[in-house]
């Protein structure tokens, strides 16, 4: 373990919903710890103790901001819905008291930690983004309203659709991925507005933007 830190952490932890209902819980493992991985791997300098699977179906892991988790949780969240599986989400601040674990995201005690704990066993249906930031509680609810917006969004999605906004977000135009998938233009606008890419993305933004002016206030490491 590091030495304890009196810098504050964002904690990223995640649920599979429904796991027990899987016809294959070894696909389904499986599955959950190829995602698992390759955050890891590619997300490494960003993690502070990599996201470590707990239980057969939960996940934890520490970032040294709330910025740059989303783009994690964003990953797993995509690449996962791909697999057929919804995970729930859970991100939220936290002031370790302990020592930061860098090869697991174990044993390690702070306020926070529970209080994300306690988040991600309110299994509502009505959203798979939740928040815990006990310093900015006004923040936090108006970022559950955000996550219930998006998690409504994404469960009316086609496959086509998910697989467009997910390039879309990547940051590909709407003429390269028509290239890329052979069709017209007008089609990808089509699945675009279909699936109210403007809306999502705009909801994206506002997270990214309130992550970011949270990290400056709690004086996280960008």
């Amino acid at each position: 373990m590091t030495d304890a830190t009196s810098l504050p952490h964002a904690v990223l932890m995640g649920d599979i919903v429904q796991s027990e209902r899987a016809l294959s819980a070894r696909a389904l493992h499986a599955a959950f710890n190829t995602a698992i991985d390759a955050q890891n791997a590619t997300h490494a300098g960003a993690l502070a103790s990599p996201l470590t699977i707990t239980l057969g179906d939960e996940f934890q892991g520490l970032t040294r901001s709330l910025s740059s988790a989303l783009p994690i949780l964003r990953a797993l969240r995509f690449r996962l819905k791909a697999e057929g599986i919804d995970c729930r989400f859970v991100l939220g601040a936290v002031r370790l008291q302990t020592a930061v674990n860098p090869e697991r995201a174990w044993n390690m005690m702070g306020p926070g930690l529970a209080r994300a704990r306690e988040k991600l066993q309110l299994k509502t249906p009505v959203t798979l983004y939740r928040f815990s930031l006990p310093e900015a509680a006004g923040t936090e609810t108006l970022l559950e309203a955000l996550g219930a917006g998006m998690t409504a969004i994404e469960s009316d999605w086609t496959d086509r659709q998910r697989q467009d906004i997910e390039a879309l977000l990547s940051g590909l135009t709407p003429k390269a991925l028509a290239a890329r998938r052979g069709v017209g233009v007008h089609s990808v606008y089509k699945v675009r507005s279909s699936g109210h890419f403007d809306a999502y993305d705009m909801q994206w933004q506002a997270l990214e933007q309130a992550l970011g002016t949270l990290d400056a206030e709690l004086g996280m490491v960008p």
